[in-house]
């Protein structure tokens, strides 16, 4: 754990109805959706059936360099993800889409979410023979899926028999030699799109944002449960796992997703607003101005200010050129990297009392550099609100929180908590308000980073690390007596 959450995972799939740039495609979207992933990134085009891939550590626009783009070539169809590892270390090796070749032809698979049983269905899978490269649960969500295509007719029987077996949470883009097939799980713990293009391309995405980027239309949602099988006979949908309990992840509107992008008829934009306006119902605090820390904590910001009527205000200007402050290995490096990413507008702040409105607070590691910048450029008071909750529990969907033992909610009350980040005040939002921050009656979420009620059983073996034990904690290199 470090200062802030781990993104999620963000995937991508087009369906073109002739060959053309789908790697170019591909690229443009990945790019929109480069804020759910910055480990690495990868592409498999599908021309004729014939796939060639390219994945590797990095950000998008460093790993597919124009030479590469051109060895991808065009195709029919294409597939695309960007990660952060929830499950397994990062590396090349556990970058995605992944292609497996079985005995009834290929399959590319890009994955984002948590599977709950990863542990035991791998071990299954070993035991029957399977033999593992990577120590993602992707890979084991492929090999489910080949075990039962080649016992079926076809790559959607497949997938179909796969969700009978998957728990957790999996937002799938699949693609076999003539089809595109997205996934949903029944909670629809992760969000998944379908929409089309003027040239009738069909396209499948994480979020709407991707969709604008290759100028595509947002059709609808995929439904928790639902399988759209794409072919060039058109678009075919299967709901039979469709009917449980909807429970999209919150957070997806606190911090994942891009402001604006559009789920489930909500702009992400105008929930963090939303969120905003709650804070300042709850916290009347007398102050001067309000600003928000970049990028996601600027529209509560602006929420705040409007719900409030205090003067709304640019405080910190972000730095385009560096990444999440989560990617510095060490303390030291991310409180120096915060001062990189940020500067604060000391004319903006300097004797004035200001509310600082961030996304939230999960360690606290990195909200006290930002508030000692604030006091060295002068300012006099500094309230520290977050638009989210807060975070009590481990998240076993897919947010990278897998242990209470950092979360400085935990251990210490609200004036703990100030006095460590050194702020006058520290306030969070109400649990009550947040699944209302789509505008809904705020049924439909999984909430339980925050209240801890899990849609699922608790896996058994939830370390993010589980696939690569050491020697020491292995049973099979244990001395018996």
């Amino acid at each position: 754990m470090t200062g802030h959450i781990h993104e999620e995972c963000g995937v991508f799939g087009i369906f073109a109805p002739a060959t053309q740039a789908v790697a170019s495609t591909a690229y443009y979207a990945l790019f929109a959706l480069q804020h759910r992933g910055q480990e690495s990134c990868g592409i498999v085009v599908n021309r004729d059936g014939v796939f060639t891939g390219y994945k590797d550590e990095g950000l998008v626009n460093d790993v597919f360099t124009a030479d590469v783009l051109k060895k991808l070539g065009e195709g029919e169809l294409a597939i695309g993800h960007v990660r952060y590892s929830t499950t397994g270390m990062c590396g090349r090796e556990n970058a995605q889409p992944i292609v497996v070749n079985h005995l009834k032809g290929n399959m590319a698979l890009a994955h984002n979410g948590n599977l709950t049983n990863a542990f035991e269905l791998r071990s299954e899978l070993e035991s029957d023979g399977s033999i593992f490269h990577t120590t993602s649960d992707t890979e084991v969500i492929a090999y489910t899926i080949t075990k039962e295509r080649v016992k079926t007719r076809s790559i959607e029987e497949a997938v179909l028999g796969a969700m009978d077996r998957l728990k957790g949470a999996y937002s799938l883009v699949v693609m076999s030699p003539t089809k595109l097939i997205a996934v949903r799980d029944p909670h629809g713990f992760r969000p998944l799109c379908y929409g089309v293009r003027e040239d009738g391309a069909h396209i499948v995405a994480s979020e709407s944002c991707a969709l604008n980027a290759i100028g595509a239309k947002l059709v609808r949602e995929i439904e928790p449960g639902e399988m759209v099988v794409i072919t060039k006979d058109g678009v075919k949908s299967d709901k039979s796992h469709c009917g449980g309990k909807k429970s999209l992840c919150v957070f997806e509107f606190f911090y994942t997703a891009r402001p604006d992008s559009e789920i489930d008829g909500c702009y992400v934009h105008d929930a963090r607003k939303r969120a905003g306006a709650f804070l300042a119902e709850k916290y009347k605090i007398d102050a001067d101005i309000v600003i928000g820390v970049p990028d996601s904590g600027l529209d509560a910001a602006l929420g705040y200010s409007q719900a409030s009527g205090i003067p709304y205000g640019i405080g910190f200007l972000k730095n385009k050129y560096i990444g999440r402050t989560f990617i510095a290995p060490d303390q030291k490096m991310r409180e120096d990297r915060v001062k990189i990413k940020l500067n604060v507008i000391a004319s903006a702040v300097r004797g004035k009392r200001v509310i600082l409105v961030d996304d939230s607070i999960v360690r606290g590691t990195t909200s006290r550099p930002i508030v000692k910048q604030l006091r060295d450029a002068g300012a006099k008071e500094v309230h520290f609100l977050s638009s989210a909750p807060k975070f009590l529990n481990p998240c076993y969907y897919g947010t990278d929180i897998d242990s209470r033992e950092n979360l400085i909610a935990c251990h210490y009350s609200e004036e703990e908590i100030a006095k460590i980040i050194g702020a006058d005040s520290v306030g969070y939002l109400d649990l009550a308000h947040a699944g209302l921050v789509s505008g809904g009656d705020g049924s439909g979420f999984c909430c339980a980073c925050f209240d801890g009620a899990y849609p699922t059983e608790i896996p058994e073996n939830p370390q993010k690390s589980r696939f690569e034990r050491p020697l020491s904690e292995n049973p099979k290199f244990q001395k018996k007596d």
